[in-house]
């Protein structure tokens, strides 16, 4: 959602988030995805090679 430009606290109230750090967190997290191991096979195995 975050992606899509809905507001962090929207966000947290669809994830209903007592606690707005922890959608904080997810936030932060969410561009650390590019290096995790599983999206990066999941990338190279979708490129084809």
């Amino acid at each position: 959602m975050l992606d899509a430009g809905v507001s962090l606290r929207d966000v947290q109230i669809a994830a209903r988030h007592a606690d707005p750090r922890t959608t904080v967190r997810y936030d932060r997290a969410r561009n650390n995805l590019d290096r995790h191991p599983n999206y990066l096979l999941a990338a190279y195995m979708t490129s084809g090679t």
